[in-house]
């Protein structure tokens, strides 16, 4: 009997990470919406510059963990934290910031989502027959290209890629290198906006967030997703 009454608890607790994360998302959602807004940063731009001016690590290190809590939480103002970055610490090294914190928020989420629905449903998939074991199989061949395509692609959410992976049983490794590498292109249109941000300020105006769907900067996105997908394009034709 109390096997049977632990096992449910096991399940939940296992799930905790998972149920805080998506709480404490749909709470953010709403308060902190107005807070991590184009326009909170535009009125504290003196005090920020100045604070990083007199303590450019500690800067760093607040600006990071922020970012980290804000992905791993999936709360509202990644992009605007994105262009905080670039203004803050310019393209380089500010894309690095971003792209490290992104990347390790991200992971947060996966481990959390692997820990608890994703180590079940994985193994259920696994044990499966059908199509759903045909998905299954068509993913862990390619793995590498898919993990890269839905990072490439704009369209795709940053909460869905960080959530299926962990659910068809990515490998951990795998998911933060493809993560990393995957975020780079946008992370660095972004951060490139983000650090002329002092210019658009002073000209009264709000950064051109549509900028990565101007032609000069999706066709050559569009060209790594292509890349991308070439394996397995070829491993179809070869199976036909």
């Amino acid at each position: 009997m109390s096997d049977m009454t632990d096992t449910p608890k096991r399940g939940f607790t296992k799930n905790l990470p998972l149920i805080a994360i998506l709480l404490v998302a749909a709470v953010g959602a709403f308060t902190l919406r107005d807070y991590l807004s184009f326009e909170t940063l535009r009125d504290n731009r003196e005090s920020l510059l100045a604070f990083r001016d007199a303590n450019y690590a500690l800067t760093v290190g607040i600006f990071m963990l922020a970012y980290v809590v804000i992905v791993a939480f999936s709360l509202p103002g990644a992009t605007i934290a994105t262009l905080t970055g670039g203004f803050l610490f310019a393209t380089f090294p500010g894309a690095l910031f971003n792209v490290t914190a992104a990347t390790i928020g991200a992971v947060l989420i996966f481990m959390a989502a692997r820990w608890g629905l994703g180590e079940k449903l994985a193994a259920k998939m696994e044990g499966s027959e059908g199509a759903v074991k045909k998905i299954k199989d068509g993913i862990d061949e390619n793995q590498w290209s898919m993990l890269f395509l839905i990072r490439l692609v704009p369209a795709v959410p940053f909460f869905v890629a960080n959530l299926v992976p962990a659910l068809v049983g990515v490998p951990l490794r795998r998911f933060a290198m493809s993560t990393f590498l995957g975020i780079i292109p946008g992370g660095v249109v972004y951060t490139s906006v983000g650090a002329g941000l002092g210019e658009v300020f002073e000209r009264g105006e709000t950064p051109n967030l549509g900028i990565i769907f101007e032609p000069q900067i999706l066709l050559p996105i569009l060209g790594l997703c292509a890349l991308a997908a070439l394996p397995i394009a070829i491993k179809a034709l070869r199976g036909k």
